[in-house]
């Protein structure tokens, strides 16, 4: 019998030292192993002169040298009629350290940890302890609202009676007491927030809004999702008499990164989600890296899921808001393949650049629209039946195509100049809580598209350009 990865074979005491690097090794690979002197390497038994103080001597280097403590049983063992020791020992309190180091038991080798490998070792040893989402609460059940219970009970196609039976079905009483998942999605008073904010151009020099909201984790999907709508461009598409909006980045796409930013922050971190919506650009940023060693370019192959908050993803996984496959970012990538993926500092964020920004942009557009193609801002290298941004009207004899690519903020001034004509900057800026620069960018916009002019002076009319 040779030596393998939970049996290590030292010929001499002499050897001790090696021996105990080894124990440690086999605990933080298999918690539990054996070491035995008087056999070579190839298992052959050769035997060991045991004296009085023999086992002692062993007992107390490896009490001396491995940390924390461990208590083997060391004997002596006839082997093929030879007088052997045999130390058995198991520990389940990994890392194990011996003389200082940590070791790992790769095949019949002893190999050091480095200070890197080590810190991934105890995160990942440790990762039960240090969840957040099945830690309980301070809160108590007068804290939840039960309509959100209810509401989230039936859409998990479970059968209510009470509150507590309720959350005991949901896996979030812990001791008796609402655990944090639970705080997350149910609380009477919000303790999740997010802050979106519109900008300028292509860096944060300009704010143009901010938004602060504060709610439960499936509410902030839904408002995130409807301010990042609200912000991008969008055209339309008619199927039968029924106008189809269209924005120029894929919905899929944006809720998946808005439930993964919910689901996989580290809510150790008092930080909030945020959205910010560039020129150039969507992102989606949640405290906390990647989880659990996972890397940018496993993550974009999919079909790996390393769960930072498991009770909060089940949550989710229960009203079908995720599948727990690790389909989310083949998902997003499908509808979005340009996504971009990337940590900062401890930041994860997931950029979603805007078709909108592409140079070539307006005269694809004109193009499609000259030729009564469909055009689409979502694919913009390839037309698609069912992604177009064009408006058709269609006479007795002619079709006419208009391109529309208005923002919900430029839409907005529109409809308010339409209803007064003669209403000044400040007006329009304190009517749509925009500063007054913001409300320049958004006017020398529509300027810029045709759609809008300013006639006479300061004071004069609006005139607009129905398309």
């Amino acid at each position: 019998m040779t030596e393998s990865e939970t049996t290590e074979y030292k010929k001499t005491l002499g050897q001790l030292k090696d021996g105990l690097i080894s124990i440690a090794a086999i605990l933080n690979k298999h918690r539990q192993g054996e070491l035995w002197f008087g056999v070579r390497d190839d298992g052959v038994s050769v035997g060991i002169n045991v004296g009085e103080k023999t086992v002692r001597d062993i007992s107390q280097a490896i009490a001396a040298h491995i940390e924390p403590k461990i208590y083997p049983e060391i004997k002596t063992v006839p082997r093929n009629g030879i007088d052997c020791i045999r130390v058995c020992f198991s520990g389940i309190d990994a890392p194990y350290f011996a003389y200082g180091r940590a070791y790992m038991r790769v095949g019949d080798e002893d190999r050091q940890l480095s200070a890197r490998e080590l810190k991934n070792f105890i995160l990942n040893g440790n990762q039960e302890s240090l969840r957040w989402d099945n830690k309980p609460c301070a809160a108590t059940m007068e804290d939840l609202n039960e309509d959100k219970v209810k509401v989230f009970v039936a859409r998990a196609d479970l059968p209510w009676d009470t509150l507590p039976n309720a959350l005991q079905k949901l896996d979030l009483l812990i001791n008796g007491k609402p655990a944090n998942a639970a705080l997350v999605f149910f609380a009477k008073t919000p303790v999740v927030k997010m802050r979106c904010a519109v900008f300028a151009s292509t860096t944060s020099a300009t704010l143009l809004d901010q938004q602060d909201y504060q709610g439960g984790i499936l509410e902030l999907i839904e408002q995130g999702q409807s301010y990042i709508l609200r912000n991008i461009y969008k055209g339309m598409r008619l199927e039968g008499l029924y106008r189809v909006d269209v924005p120029e980045l894929a919905v899929p796409a944006l809720r998946e990164a808005l439930i993964n930013a919910f689901c996989h922050r580290d809510y150790h971190d008092p930080d909030e989600v945020r959205l910010a919506i560039f020129q150039d650009r969507v992102e989606i940023r949640n405290p906390g890296k990647l989880f659990g060693g996972l890397t940018i370019e496993q993550l974009r192959g999919g079909n790996v899921s390393m769960r930072r908050n498991p009770l909060i993803a089940e949550m989710l996984r229960r009203i079908r808001m995720i599948e727990g496959w690790g389909r989310g970012m083949p998902l997003i990538l499908d509808n979005e393949p340009k996504t971009r993926f990337r940590e900062v500092a401890t930041l994860f964020i997931t950029d979603f650049p805007r078709p909108s920004f592409e140079p070539d942009y307006a005269a694809r557009a004109a193009a499609a629209n000259e030729a009564g193609a469909e055009f689409s801002p979502a694919t913009p290298e390839k037309p698609v039946n069912d992604t177009t941004i064009t408006t058709t009207t269609t006479t007795t004899d002619t079709t006419t195509t208009a391109i529309t690519h208005l923002s919900e903020v430029e839409k907005a001034i529109l409809a308010l100049i339409r209803h007064d004509r003669a209403i000044t900057l400040n007006t329009l800026a304190g009517k749509l809580n925009l500063t007054k620069d913001g409300l320049r960018y958004h006017t020398d916009n529509l300027k810029k598209k045709g759609v809008l002019r300013r006639k006479g002076t300061y004071n004069g009319h609006w005139e607009i350009r129905e398309c």
